[in-house]
């Protein structure tokens, strides 16, 4: 499905409302401030506002706007990377950790949809981890015996999943996993929020934020500065980091399809698979006219962002898995992408800006987990500001360095290097006449390259295509409708270049300024 911007529409905003919330027009001040309405900065609010906390929260676009409204809602303690590879890079007691937090996370959820009555489709139900074709299962068994090292213990080995379309072979079964409806869960939150007197604000862009160690002070476009103690900056990726964090996490893309099956034709369960990219699958259910139906919705094909043009196929694969193995499946009703911030060594960087002052907190590195990871932020970010001990402090810690991960990290930061050659090139076109409507293009301008869109209206826009972030030349995104940065990740509209992902926070500027 396809918004009438071009981009495309997952399931969620097609069958989901969000409440409206009014920009900052006032000066504001607040014990805390928190930098993004996704559900890492509004769990961190809204757990500080039960402590008795005054906070203002700040997002430049809708509640949930941003990667928080592309998720597939999966809420886990099966994590993308496996326990055995976390005992590799964070030792027997991190891996642990790692499964306490991401357990702990999922009761969280559960506990505030409880309490404050959020009807969100939020259920418990099995997941299960199978390989991919041709692939050895020896690796599941290496998996159980990580997964009851780190305390997982209910985890089992199974011959087959419960599924009688097609035969996935052995598997591991993960029970009382979780999934709900991750607007209908960021709506109830916000009213749960602003009902103990929180104070929301979107549509409200944020241009500088600081901190000195007592006082924080985030100005806004609109000339407006909140004054607070502390400020969270819980942007996906950060918006007031420069280099250290972005050298230690890559941005991916990946895809979704949303199929209409019949309900009850699939099982409720959630999938994943150990290919590389991996696959990830669950249901939704929708009502309609004629009585519900069920969307089967799936995941993978991910791709370092702004590094790949091949967005059509990169769908029709998923889709031919999909049929291939759910033969139920009647019509592809959502396609849509998102943005899965990487770390080098698995988990999340939570907590206090390295190299910055101690008031600034910052949560970032989802690493495909970011329903269970933003959840984490709230709790850990919560007791960090309020002084209160936490075990998880130490693993989630943004300084961190992993001299296990060192290849992955050099590999990613080689990568990166690498994009930088795209000044040198020529252009992908010579001439504006070449961009048809909705699409963009690179071109060279004497010393400079010009990013092109042709709206579908027929007028052109131009933008210099050099990211405000770091200075990598920007590729077009003919799906999403964006200008994407191949180094860090940064996207921006091609129509008047503002920022639609960090880590940049400013615009793209008109060509020639």
């Amino acid at each position: 499905m396809e918004s009438d911007s071009g981009r495309t529409t997952s399931v969620w905003m097609a069958t989901g409302d969000v409440p409206e919330f009014g920009q900052l027009a006032h000066e504001a001040s607040a014990d805390v401030c928190v930098v993004g309405a996704g559900i890492a900065g509004l769990t961190v609010a809204y757990l500080l506002a039960r402590e008795g906390r005054s906070v203002v929260v700040l997002d430049d676009g809708p509640l949930a706007g941003g990667e928080t409204a592309r998720t597939t809602a999966h809420l886990v303690n099966a994590l993308d990377d496996r326990y055995f590879d976390l005992e590799r890079l964070h030792g027997a007691h991190g891996a642990r950790l790692a499964a306490e937090s991401h357990t702990a996370a999922v009761d969280q959820i559960e506990e505030i949809v409880e309490r404050e009555g959020i009807d969100c489709d939020f259920e418990r139900l099995d997941g299960y981890l199978f390989v991919g074709p041709g692939q050895s299962t020896e690796q599941l068994g290496h998996e159980l015996r990580a997964a009851h090292r780190c305390g997982l213990t209910e985890i089992e080995y199974v011959e087959r999943l419960p599924y009688d379309g097609y035969d996935f072979g052995a598997a591991l079964r993960f029970p009382y996993q979780g999934q709900f409806h991750i607007l209908k869960y960021m709506s109830g939150l916000a009213r749960a929020f602003t009902s103990l007197g929180g104070r929301l604000h979107t549509q409200t862009h944020a241009d500088k934020i600081e901190g000195d160690g007592k006082t924080a002070r985030v100005t806004t476009s609109g000339g407006h500065v909140v004054t607070a103690g502390a400020v969270v900056v819980a942007t996906n990726t950060p918006v007031n980091d420069l280099v250290s964090i972005h050298t230690k996490q890559a941005p991916y893309r990946t895809y979704v399809v949303g199929a209409r099956v019949a309900r009850g034709a699939v099982p409720r369960m959630l999938l994943w698979d150990t290919e590389d990219p991996y696959h990830y699958v669950r249901l939704q259910s929708v009502e309609d006219a004629g009585g519900g139906h069920d969307v089967l919705i799936v995941g993978g094909e991910d791709h370092k962002t702004g590094q790949a043009e091949d967005f059509d196929e990169r769908f029709r694969r998923l889709e031919e898995w999909t049929r291939e193995r759910f033969p139920a499946v009647e019509a592809f009703d959502y396609r849509w992408s998102g943005q899965v911030m990487e770390p080098v060594d698995g988990l999340a960087y939570i907590g206090r800006n390295p190299g910055d002052a101690d008031n600034v907190y910052i949560a970032t590195g989802d690493s495909g987990n970011g329903m269970t990871h933003g959840t984490i932020a709230g709790m850990l970010i919560r007791d960090l500001i309020l002084g209160r001990e936490n075990a998880w402090a130490t693993l989630y810690d943004p300084s961190r360095l992993s001299l296990r991960a060192g290849g992955e990290y050099a590999r990613e930061n080689l990568n990166v290097a690498a994009q930088y050659a795209d000044y040198l090139t020529g252009g992908e076109v010579s001439s504006p006449d070449e961009v048809a409507p909705g699409a963009g293009a690179i071109m060279r301008r004497g010393l400079s390259k010009v990013a092109l869109f042709r709206d579908d209206a027929g007028a052109l826009h131009e933008h210099s295509a050099v990211c405000t972030h770091l200075g990598c030349v920007v590729a077009f995104n003919d799906k999403e409708k964006s200008w994407d940065c191949p180094c860090h990740g940064s996207r921006f509209d091609p129509t008047d270049g503002h920022v639609l992902n960090g880590p940049a926070i400013e615009g793209l500027s008109p060509a020639g300024e």
